[in-house]
């Protein structure tokens, strides 16, 4: 299917109510009027044309009355994960929740009890401690390692850190923010670490979809299918098609006791979603939505290369490889400089706003996060100003 699509044109977002460049100069001091935001994990792209016609004809129509029938819906959700990642589910193994945040929130108040601990690989996704330790539960961080510039699992250490209050692990895959993409045989390890230390497993594969071409992600009931009993998947359309303000995710759920477990937190918060997200994920995830997709991939990749090798020719700055998702993740530990040192090269010369690596947990303290999801000439105007912030060094 071929599609009339540019991701080249600068859409302003200022004044809009959006986070990433509202929010800006009061997170980071750095002015929406002369700065770059790059922090915020959504996109400066609009949507495929399809879901601002499902928007569209809800306008139309003028009532907004709750949503019913949604086998549309999941058969929408189900069609997506068999065309695009090779993975059978049945339509009522599905909940929604308001986002996947909220799916985390919800396993971990339906799967553990206050006081237990929750496995995180880190430096991993920020909001997962935030909910964790929100809700009365311990993180156990495990951190990745770093291997020729890439992360890898190291089950070995990871016992040592173990505490025996554990009762889940939530994994990260593709991995944000190192992304990587997990081999099959790494996500059987995860589903053994699990089995190995009785943890319900939750696989966060909310950027599944967001995949550089050379790379395949897997999904792991796919890679490792003898992990379903304790298996909690996560994905959703908002990331894929930037329409993280609908704020709906998919919690699948193959295992039938752990779908009664949930089921009943669910019922007892009375969740229930908007009807403006499950059209525009009906209408996303369909053969318009991935052809969109993968113009957009291919446009991200070498919007990657770009900063790549921008970023990479300053001395000591270094660009993890980036296999899946559109958020680079670099190392400035090379300038020998304190984090608070090349933060404000980075923010008050650079006029860039990101996001800090200590926040993602251990081993990201020497890292910044850089969202690439935006027209090229942004990437090129922020690879230019990063050079003249760091002008010294080359």
């Amino acid at each position: 299917m071929s599609l009339d699509v540019t991701f080249d044109e600068i859409i302003d977002r200022k004044g809009t109510h959006c986070s990433k460049w509202d929010m800006m100069e009061k997170t980071y001091g750095v002015s929406p009027e002369e700065g770059i935001a790059m922090w915020v994990a959504d996109m400066d792209f609009r949507p495929p044309a399809a879901v601002q016609a499902a928007v569209e004809k809800m306008a139309a129509h003028g009532v907004y009355g709750y949503f019913g029938d949604d086998s549309a819906y999941r058969a929408a959700i189900a069609w997506w994960m068999q065309a695009r990642h090779g993975w059978s589910i049945q339509t009522d193994w599905i909940f929604t929740t308001h986002g996947l945040v909220n799916g985390t929130a919800m396993a971990v108040d339906a799967f553990t009890a206050p006081g237990d601990a929750v496995v995180l690989m880190t430096p991993v996704y920020h909001a997962f401690a935030r909910v964790i330790k929100a809700a009365g539960r311990t993180v156990t961080e495990c951190p990745l390692s770093l291997a020729d510039g890439r992360y890898e699992m190291d089950f070995d250490a990871w016992e040592a850190r173990l505490t025996g209050r554990e009762k889940m692990l939530v994994l990260c895959s593709p991995h944000n923010p190192g992304g990587r993409v997990w081999s099959g045989d790494e996500l059987r390890a995860v589903a053994a670490f699990c089995a190995a230390h009785d943890m319900i497993l939750v696989s966060d594969e909310i950027h599944a979809d967001l995949v550089m071409p050379g790379s395949t992600h897997t999904p792991m009931p796919v890679a490792a299918p003898d992990c379903l009993g304790r298996l909690v998947m996560l994905t959703a359309a908002t990331k894929t098609f930037n329409i993280a303000g609908a704020h709906i995710g998919n919690v699948i759920i193959p295992d039938p006791a752990l779908r009664e477990t949930f089921a009943g937190r669910v019922n007892a918060l009375g969740i229930s979603p908007n009807s403006f997200g499950m059209h525009m994920v009906t209408a996303a995830y369909s053969p318009e939505g991935a052809a969109w997709v993968d113009a957009l991939t291919v446009y991200l990749d070498n919007n990657r290369r770009i900063f790549d090798a921008g970023v990479n020719a300053i001395p000591g700055l270094r660009s993890m490889p980036l296999e899946a998702t559109y958020l680079a993740w670099v190392d400035f530990s090379g300038t020998g400089m304190a984090p608070e040192d090349f933060r404000a090269r980075v923010e008050k010369d650079a006029k860039i706003a990101v996001n800090h690596g200590e926040t993602f947990g251990l081993g990201g303290e020497s890292f910044l996060r850089f969202n690439l999801a935006t027209p090229r000439p942004v990437i090129e105007d922020a690879v230019a100003r990063l050079k003249a912030a760091f002008a010294d060094l080359q």
